[in-house]
Order: structure tokens, then C-alpha cells, then sequence
């Protein structure tokens, strides 16, 4: 499990519950919604990625859906987290990314930071083929969740189909978002991803065990976790 931070302040906590379980890590950045709760400690984010049990930097991006916080302090507080995250030249982790009706905006940022992209996971993928091919185009990864499983969500299927096997990533974004049949369940637990899984190896004409090793490779190569830790 990862357990995934929003704040310069929450990094910290994510970390701590990361250190005491051996099945758990973390990740250290500014969610954009959370974007407005400055003053942001850069220096927390250095400090947890540093450690072994952090695994990532993020989630940072850009949210479109809600008008606050406003899209001027969102673009200024992620300019800021990744001229912080580039000139931390000794560490090399991925970046968990939050893009919610935002890949023409958030895009272009990304690939005008310097930063490698295909190091890059687009969690919670809600678009369609149209932004999904945009996504692969930088080489990135692409995670789904329960949404996947909804049957008002024939768009994120059909990009779940184009996404390269080896690109590939399931998550809960717990606490929401749990997929059928316990759509509406809080919160999320981890064993629910089984059932994204088979969905999502339906969908794709795989077999559900075949899916599942190549989700614990694409999980280990991008993040460094192995499935199989004690």
C-alpha cells in the first residue's frame, strides 16, 4: 500500500505510518486541491524522499473540476513544487500526478519542467482515448480505478484498452471511488483492486492471473515496491 500525501505537512505523517508497517510506503507533495494551504515547507518534501520508504514524489498537477483553489495559485504553487522536486538533482523517483480535466494545461508544464515523464503515473485516469493517447505520447503510466467498473464510464474503458500492458497500473484512491459490486463502500480497502483487475482484464481479453503479475512488474520497476515484501 502506499499511502499517498497532499501537504508539505502531511508528507510527514504518510511517512510515519509508512515507517511502521513493512507493507506500506509513502509519497511527499502538494495535492492541488490542497494547494491554498500554504506556507509549503519544500523542505519536507526533501526530507521524506529521501528516505526509503518514501517512493515518490506527489500527487501534484492541476484540478479543473473545482473552481477553488483557483487555477492561478494551483499553476503557481506547481510550478514551484517542481522546480523543487529538479533541483534535488541526488534523488530519481517517479511522480504520482493528478490531472482532472486538465491534460491540455498540465501537460505542456510537465514536459516543459525537464523532469522524465515516463517516470511519470497518471493516477485515477478519468479521460478518454482522446486524453489517453496524450498521456502515452510522454511515455507516462496510467492508473485506474473502480471508476473503471462503472457502467456510465464506456470512455475510461475504452482508454483502458489502448494503454500498453506495460504501462499499466490499478489503485483504489481510497477512500472513494471503490469499484463494483461495492460501488459506494468507504472506504476503499486494497483487496477491492482485485476487482478493478478483473474487470479490467475482461475488458482487455487477458487472463485475471497473467493482469495481476504484470501489475506487481509495472508497480516494482516504477516505484521500487515489491509485492512480495514480509
Amino acid at each position: 500500500m502506499i499511502s499517498i500525501s497532499t501537504t508539505t505537512r502531511d508528507c510527514l505523517d504518510a511517512l510515519a505510518v509508512a515507517r511502521a508497517h513493512p507493507r506500506v510506503w509513502a509519497t511527499a507533495g502538494v495535492h492541488p486541491l490542497y494547494s491554498d494551504e500554504g506556507p509549503h515547507q519544500w523542505e519536507n518534501l526533501g526530507r521524506c524522499i529521501r528516505d526509503d520508504k518514501c517512493v515518490a514524489w506527489g500527487e501534484l498537477g492541476l484540478d479543473n473540476h473545482y473552481s477553488e483553489p483557483t487555477r492561478e495559485v494551483q499553476r503557481r504553487v506547481l510550478d514551484e513544487q517542481l522546480a523543487y522536486i529538479a533541483s534535488q538533482r541526488d534523488v530519481s523517483k517517479p511522480i504520482v500526478v493528478h490531472c482532472r480535466e486538465a491534460f491540455d494545461d498540465l501537460i505542456p508544464v510537465l514536459v516543459n519542467s525537464g523532469l522524465d515523464t515516463s517516470r511519470m503515473v497518471f493516477h485515477c485516469f478519468t479521460g478518454g482515448p482522446g486524453e489517453v493517447k496524450k498521456v502515452l505520447d510522454i511515455g507516462a503510466y496510467v492508473g485506474f480505478t473502480g471508476v473503471l467498473t462503472y457502467r456510465n464510464a464506456k470512455d475510461v474503458q475504452e482508454a483502458a484498452r489502448l494503454v500498453p500492458m506495460e504501462r499499466l497500473l490499478v489503485e483504489t484512491d481510497a477512500p472513494f471511488l471503490s469499484p463494483e459490486p461495492k460501488r459506494g463502500t468507504r472506504p476503499c480497502e486494497p483487496w477491492m483492486c482485485s476487482l478493478t483487475a478483473a474487470f479490467l482484464a475482461e475488458l482487455r481479453g487477458v487472463a485475471v492471473g497473467d493482469l495481476a503479475s504484470r501489475l506487481d512488474e509495472n508497480t516494482q520497476r516504477l516505484f521500487g515496491v515489491n509485492a512480495e515484501v514480509a
